[in-house]
């Protein structure tokens, strides 16, 4: 129901870039460009300044995103009173979670999800915690689920469950006979660890920085962009990681690795976090309900 290039004009110069509206509104770039020149010449005046690259809100820009951020602020309240008035239960939802959550833990809970809830439309959208938290702060997501801490107090963070964190080396490793293991003996062979802003980085940083040999550090040998690629390179041979227990289910069961108890343990919080929005469509709503649900299930 709202003006198609209002809403194109909001995503832009929320996001102050062309391409990444696009990719969040699922449009090509000349598509997005076309619907804020229709915008523009409505008005009869720039509404963005172009210099380098880069883009900015002009005085008339700066006042059409204000109207339109209470605008679009209307609009859901309205869709909401009139879903809950009539007790409907669709519209779409746009969900971030990070690498590990979404390969791991969401399948399952969107898929019991969307049969209960048949009309509505979910899209996902995968990145690492720091990305995620970024989305969820300039509005691109709904809701995120992330896997380390959040700093950000104007955020609303909600814990959904532990999840613990285990060590894995090669078949027929030299620490492979143990069932528990120090950090200091992780530390004396080459670490495959995820990519900066992971959280499960994050989380074993903190964990080393806590521990003793702190000066000395994890002795990393290789920085991987996902859960599947680090359990592939320790397969390889390659080193010795430390991972979710959720994402090695099906190496337990084939014996592929060999895995090892921490200690001290490790473990993490997996959370929601969103937006303190005073109007939230209903369907957001019943998707948090529904995944404090399934959380409390799964512990």
């Amino acid at each position: 129901m709202a003006d198609r290039r209002l809403q194109v004009f909001f995503t832009v110069a929320k996001l102050l870039s062309f391409t990444k509206a696009a990719e969040t509104l699922h449009m090509t770039q000349p598509a997005v460009t076309f619907q804020v020149r229709q915008l523009e010449e409505y008005f009869n005046t720039r509404l963005f300044d172009r210099t380098h690259n880069r883009i900015s809100l002009t005085k008339a820009g700066t006042l059409v995103y204000g109207y339109a951020d209470k605008i679009f602020e209307q609009y859901t309240e309205m869709e909401n009173m009139v879903r809950e008035m009539i007790g409907e239960i669709s519209g779409s939802l746009t969900i971030g979670a990070s690498t590990t959550i979404a390969e791991y833990m969401l399948p399952s809970l969107l898929g019991d999800f969307r049969k209960k809830y048949e009309d509505v439309v979910i899209h996902l959208k995968v990145s690492n915690t720091e990305g995620i938290v970024s989305m969820v702060e300039n509005n691109v997501i709904d809701l995120g689920v992330v896997e380390a801490q959040v700093g950000n107090k104007n955020l609303v963070v909600e814990s959904c469950r532990d999840d613990k964190l285990v060590a894995i080396v090669p078949k027929g490793h030299r620490l492979a006979e143990k069932e528990v293991v120090e950090l200091s003996e992780l530390m004396e062979y080459p670490f495959i660890c995820r990519e900066e802003g992971s959280g499960t980085r994050e989380v074993i940083e903190e964990y080393v920085c806590n521990a003793e040999g702190c000066k000395d550090g994890l002795n990393v040998a290789m920085e991987l962009g996902s859960p599947e690629a680090v359990k592939g390179a320790v397969e390889a041979g390659m080193g010795i990681s430390i991972v979710s227990e959720a994402t090695i289910a099906k190496e337990l069961k084939l014996q592929t690795l060999e895995v090892l108890e921490l200690d001290p343990p490790m473990h993490r919080p997996f959370s929601f976090v969103h937006q303190k929005q005073k109007f939230r469509v209903r369907v957001m709503d019943e998707l948090l309900e529904f995944a404090r649900s399934y959380c409390e299930k799964e512990d």
